[in-house]
């Protein structure tokens, strides 16, 4: 599988797309979504060569949500019936909008979680970690940790083996034990392909992969991964 945003789609298949950015491992477009009564909801949406979709919302200065699946993005825009993010979701291709089920945009998603690669794929080829809580030892409040890279595990692996973490270790941004703790009602929302209310699943529950154990970490976890892998 493609492991870079510049080689993750040909340049036909991206030339009309609006507000194209190239990373490492991801592409990067504008999108949004259209409710009947508040009208368009926009954002970045992200897509990554492992299958993860991920939407940054600009739905008003400031929007507070951070990054969201496309299913979440979809609830959170208003619209009048969710479930259907991949024909609701749009980008704009051409000058006109575009949803995502009709632009090749979805690729990686497939072929990560069709159901020629479901629950029963092994735990090597997991593509992907739901998002984790670790609560502040000082303030006692609760802090999600995105799991969507190597980097991301590793600062999660680290600071579920610091007895003493705050939210002043965050990584990644800057968060202070004044800020306020995430709604519950948000927090059962952690990243998962298939269901955005999944409460763990064999899509995003991972119990040791490349992508989340380390050689050069010398935990129990880590090493029998490595001498077992």
């Amino acid at each position: 599988m493609a492991t870079d945003g510049a080689v993750m789609f040909t340049d036909e298949e991206l030339s009309e797309i609006a507000g194209l950015k190239r990373g490492e491992g991801y592409i990067e477009v504008t999108c949004g979504c259209t409710s009947r009564r508040y009208g368009d909801a926009v954002g970045r949406l992200r897509v990554f060569a492992s299958g993860d979709l991920e939407i940054s919302c600009d739905c008003t200065p400031g929007c507070q949500e951070g990054k969201l699946t496309p299913a979440e993005f979809e609830k959170h825009s208003g619209r009048e019936t969710p479930r259907r993010w991949k024909s609701s979701v749009w980008i704009i291709a051409k000058g006109v909008k575009v949803s995502l089920l009709k632009t090749p945009l979805l690729r990686y998603h497939n072929q990560a979680f069709g159901s020629g690669n479901g629950p029963h794929k092994g735990h090597k080829s997991r593509l992907a970690h739901r998002d984790e809580f670790i609560r502040c030892t000082r303030c006692s409040k609760e802090r999600r940790f995105r799991l969507r890279t190597k980097e991301e595990c590793r600062a999660h692996h680290d600071a579920l083996a610091n007895r003493h973490w705050e939210c002043s270790d965050m990584p990644f941004e800057r968060v202070s034990c004044e800020d306020d703790e995430e709604r519950a009602s948000r927090k059962n929302y952690r990243g998962c392909g298939r269901s955005p209310l999944c409460g763990g699943c064999t899509a995003c529950v991972c119990f040791g992969c490349e992508l989340c154990r380390f050689a050069d970490c010398p935990c129990r976890v880590c090493v029998d991964f490595m001498l077992n892998a």
